[in-house]
């Protein structure tokens, strides 16, 4: 960025009270996400980026929802009641700026928009002294844009749209994608835009002919990329965006030393941070506020969403975790899952069809398999059998249950909270423990076994005719009991 930019202010308004109709949902068109974001917060965070001093989004349909999600120190708002154009929104939102700045107008439903375009926008704006500076771009079809018309010198003469354009116009391949930036005087040239058209609509485009009338140079900047501009009015164009920024997503983790098995089935949200050496098989989901640290390996089809991983974890393939944090070296998985709360320590293993929310697994806890932990601190190195669960709900209230260090509590244990467990003590297998456990105690807590002589025989012998074609085995064991 030159020298220029950076001194010179820049206030941005974004557009974004359109109905959207064509999504056919009761969701403001502009709150449907692409890759983690509402679309117009693509817009408020490009804003952002390009370091705008104002931001201000002009909203409408749903402003209510679209206010509450984007509410925030650096965000204002103005509200366009009746839907008058472009330049009416535009108006309203530069009601609110402090004046004396350049002004950047970007769209709600536009999220593709990269700062380093931005940045390109403006240093051209700036170094070729532009009183407008059209963002365009090129289709070899442009039906349904505004076609940019240039003078012999290259500058702007006008945008004509599709349908007041001529045959050779059309023929144009450079379209307008809507996005201006603008000196200071955009707010009070604007006020003088009439709605003398056929849908006697304020159009923002008006402002072209207003700055020629001061002798303004109005000029464009043409990106090579196209999808840059893309909007979305319904659902099979919201599917596209989000498909080229997930790629877009995708390409720069590895770029930064990430791998990604199969890019194309790997579904990144922006909020996510990964560190080098991690690997994402194939089908990995990664959401929301996710860390993940350098030499992890995300198993297929796994998904993480507002979690924590230290360096070189292992999730195996199917797992899900939901607001955990997971410590330096631990595996977790395969079909496990980590609910809010779960917080393991540095080399703790969980297994398949293990569930843990909101505990706390010191180093070295062992969980391998089909164990529910709720609501529970597990000291260091503690061997929780298959098939152990913490009882911590009563009907009206969850309870804790407290296990010390080296506890080894056996399968099909049934821990009933409040309850504590002392260090190194022992759980025997198909337990119910309902009272604490004391340092390096055994607890058994199970009916005594009685053994029925004869029990098998009986019963067989009575249900021979109804099941003996089914049970081979079972005249051959008969005969050998007479």
């Amino acid at each position: 960025m030159t020298p220029d930019v950076a001194q010179r202010p820049l206030d941005v308004v974004v557009l974004a009270a359109g109905a959207g109709t064509r999504m056919r949902s009761a969701l403001p068109k502009m709150l449907h996400e692409v890759c983690g974001r509402p679309m117009v917060a693509w817009a408020v965070k490009a804003a952002r980026d390009v370091g705008a001093r104002d931001i201000v989004v002009v909203t409408g349909h749903g402003a209510d929802q679209v206010e509450a999600a984007l509410a925030g120190p650096e965000v204002r708002f103005a509200r366009q009641g009746e839907q008058l154009g472009t330049g009416h929104a535009f108006l309203l939102g530069a009601a609110k700026l402090r004046g004396d700045a350049d002004v950047l107008v970007l769209y709600g439903d536009s999220p593709m928009l990269s700062v380093e375009t931005l940045n390109a926008l403006r240093d051209v704006h700036l170094s070729e002294h532009n009183a407008l500076t059209v963002l365009s771009s090129r289709l070899d079809d442009a039906t349904g844009y505004g076609r940019i018309v240039r003078g012999e010198s290259g500058d702007v003469e006008r945008i004509v749209e599709q349908k007041a354009a001529t045959p050779e116009e059309l023929r144009l391949t450079e379209f307008n994608s809507g996005v201006y930036l603008m000196d200071a005087r955009a707010p009070e040239l604007a006020a003088q835009i009439g709605n003398d058209n056929a849908a006697q609509e304020y159009y923002l485009t008006d402002l072209l002919a207003l700055y020629h009338q001061q002798g303004a140079r109005v000029a464009a900047y043409c990106i090579p990329d196209p999808s840059e501009v893309m909007g979305a009015n319904d659902r099979v164009q919201l599917a596209e965006l989000a498909r080229l920024m997930q790629r877009r997503i995708n390409e720069r983790h590895m770029r930064a030393g990430v791998t990604l098995r199969d890019p194309a089935t790997a579904y990144i949200e922006d909020t996510v941070t990964i560190a080098p050496d991690v690997i994402l098989e194939p089908g990995v989901v990664l959401r929301g506020q996710t860390d993940i640290g350098t030499g992890a390996v995300i198993g297929a089809y796994s998904s993480l969403t507002d979690t924590q991983l230290a360096a070189r974890v292992q999730i195996r393939p199917h797992s899900v975790l939901e607001g955990a944090r997971v410590g330096e070296g631990s595996d977790v998985g395969p079909f496990a899952r980590l609910r809010a709360g779960a917080v393991l320590d540095t080399g703790v293993h969980i297994g398949n069809f293990v569930e843990v929310k909101n505990s706390h697994l010191a180093a070295g806890v062992k969980a391998g398999h089909l164990a529910y932990l709720g609501d529970a601190s597990i000291g260091a190195e503690s061997n929780i059998g298959a098939g152990t669960i913490t009882a911590n709900f009563d009907g009206v209230n969850k309870h804790r249950t407290q296990i010390g260090a080296g506890v080894f509590i056996g399968s099909n244990a049934t821990l009933i909270a409040p309850v504590t467990l002392g260090d190194a003590a022992f759980v025997a297998g198909g337990s119910t423990v309902s009272a604490d456990v004391p340092e390096g105690a055994m607890a058994v807590g199970r009916g005594t076994q009685r053994n029925i002589g004869g029990w098998s025989l009986r019963y067989w012998k009575r249900m021979e005719r109804q099941v003996a074609q089914k049970l081979p085995w079972l005249s051959a064991w008969l005969s050998r009991q007479d």
